[in-house]
């Protein structure tokens, strides 16, 4: 597990989730896993308006079942002028094993108009620190 690493998304695989061999589908997985990038990426840059630019090799490692509950842990390792990079990492919550890691997801920061724009931030910032 990646130090600094936080998990905060839990999510229980449900029988609407699975494929047909009764394990999580991946392409609901990669969905939670974007949604939950886009939030920390809105987080971390102050901005509600970011997209997704590019996710990396997905390397599937196990396959939850109906009942598991996985969490989804997102880690920013790059500020670029208008991007985040992130790091994600799936695992089991009881015991811990690996479901999935992504080693680059990159968000861009936009304007209003959707062009690309510098963000400003330099580090991870914790929202009890701007406060």
């Amino acid at each position: 597990m990646e130090p600094g690493m936080n998990f905060h998304t839990r999510k229980w695989v449900k029988p609407e989730d699975l494929n047909p061999n009764q394990s999580l589908f991946g392409g609901r997985l990669l969905q939670w896993i974007d949604e939950e990038s886009a939030l920390y990426a809105v987080v971390q840059l102050e901005n509600y308006h970011v997209v997704t630019k590019y996710i990396s090799e997905i390397n599937f490692i196990s396959a939850p079942r109906q009942g598991d509950i996985i969490e989804i842990g997102i880690l920013a390792i790059h500020f670029g002028t208008t991007s985040l990079t992130m790091r994600c990492e799936v695992r089991n919550k009881l015991n811990r094993e690996m479901i999935l890691t992504i080693d680059k997801i990159v968000f861009v920061n936009l304007d209003k108009d959707g062009k690309p724009v510098p963000h400003g931030k330099t580090a991870i910032s914790f929202v009890k620190d701007r406060l």
